[in-house]
């Protein structure tokens, strides 16, 4: 069977008993620190991929990825997915799970980066200016990023806008190249 497809239909089941729980928000933030850990220590995986780990520590060493403190339920969503030998696909659960309670609460992903740190109030104008957009709510991160000397790039969606410094100098490097 497809992975993807097994890490969605858990990564449903899972968040249709959270909304029905009203658990929705805390497991989406599990989900993210877990996913946190899978990118952060990339050995993770293959321990808890391995047969030779017994259940029990498989499922301390998941809540503890997840910050050590789990909601119940996601506990025992750990549980079942242990007992159905489906740990090889924990992440691509997690990473499910992300995806449709954003896309069930219209939540987008946005970036700013430019060179030097922005005042929280300019960062905040930007979030503004996405939510209007895109009628929802914004996850919203910022990044420095010296190498685009000045100005800043803003991606959310599928929408990239492209006002540094770095990119202006190549359109006119460019320009003169012709």
């Amino acid at each position: 069977m497809d992975i993807g497809v097994i890490s969605v239909r858990y990564a449903r089941a899972l968040l249709d008993s959270a909304v029905a729980m009203k658990l929705d928000e805390d497991v989406y933030q599990e989900m993210q620190i877990l996913c946190k850990s899978f990118l952060d220590v990339p050995d993770f995986r293959f321990t808890i991929d391995n047969p030779m780990l017994a259940k029990d520590k498989k499922l301390q060493l998941i809540i503890t990825a997840c910050g050590g403190k789990v909601t119940e339920l996601t506990k025992r969503f750990f549980q079942i997915v242990l007992r159905e030998d489906r740990e090889s696909v924990l992440q691509f659960m997690a990473n499910s799970y992300i995806s449709l309670y954003r896309r069930m609460k219209h939540v987008t992903q946005g970036k700013l980066i430019t060179a030097v740190a922005v005042s929280p109030e300019t960062e905040q104008k930007m979030k503004r200016m996405v939510e209007s957009k895109t009628h929802g709510s914004v996850e919203f991160n910022t990044e420095v990023d010296p190498n685009i000397i000045g100005g800043f790039i803003l991606e959310y969606d599928t929408y990239r806008m492209d006002a540094s410094v770095k990119t202006k100098l190549h359109q006119v490097l460019a320009t003169l190249r012709k």
